[in-house]
């Protein structure tokens, strides 16, 4: 029935006999039924050229595909331009935390010299 309506929707209605047909042509498991992988082996057996000329499984193929270099890839260029401009925010972010990271070892570092030449003071005090 799915596979009916859709090829009504594709401008290539099928009869009952035609759709058993079609159904015929990519059952792997001989259930009678389109699984997905069978769905897809239509395209795959379309873009090989193994299917029938008068198939209705090439129409479909054929109705349902798509030209990228006319069709573009609709919204693909703003998607990576995103996922740039997110791993340049990271990236950003990691820095910040590793200049903060670098920082607080500096003083660290600072406060332990700072220690050592007080006990240095102290001790001439001392003795």
């Amino acid at each position: 029935m799915e596979l009916k309506l859709m090829m009504e929707k594709l401008g290539a209605p099928q009869t009952h006999l035609g759709l058993k047909n079609m159904i015929k042509e990519v059952d792997e498991d001989f259930d009678g039924k389109l699984s997905f992988r069978e769905f897809l082996l239509i395209f795959h057996k379309a873009a090989a050229g193994e299917l029938e000329e008068d198939s209705g499984l090439l129409t479909l193929a054929k109705l349902s595909e798509i030209d990228v270099s006319t069709e573009g890839v609709k919204g693909a260029k703003n998607f990576f331009e995103a996922k740039v401009q997110a791993l340049s925010s990271a990236s950003k972010f990691e820095a910040e935390i590793k200049a903060e990271q670098d920082e607080r070892k500096r003083e660290e570092e600072e406060r332990k010299h700072r220690r050592a030449a007080f006990k240095e003071l102290k001790s001439a005090f001392t003795q």
